[in-house]
């Protein structure tokens, strides 16, 4: 088994949840999620702020490309196995999940 991160994105369509009663009920559906992973729910990880990019030319304080949002760890057998799994992440009703192998240095 391998870890895989799940990287929750801003997409063009991305909005917020549009009253309290509906940012909870995102939630539930959230908590439902990551409990019914289980043991393969390696970190829930946490929800981010907006990022300011970094580079030679130097900083930019608009979230880059593709904002990050959060992320998530989890342990699959395969990158099939773990895109299954962000397949059934509620965050898609927000934005876009990228997979990607946690590899061993």
């Amino acid at each position: 088994m391998a870890n895989f991160m799940l990287a929750y994105h801003k997409s063009e369509n991305s909005k917020p949840p549009e009253s309290p009663e509906a940012g909870a009920e995102h939630m539930n559906k959230w908590n439902a999620w990551v409990e019914g992973l289980g043991e393969i729910m390696v970190n829930p990880g946490t929800p981010l702020g907006m990022s300011r990019t970094v580079s030679s030319d130097g900083v930019a304080d608009d979230g880059g490309a593709n904002p990050l949002m959060g992320f998530s760890v989890v342990e699959a057998d395969s990158m099939e196995a773990a895109l299954e799994i962000a397949k059934s992440c509620p965050f898609l009703e927000m934005g876009t999940i990228e997979v990607a192998e946690m590899k061993q240095m």
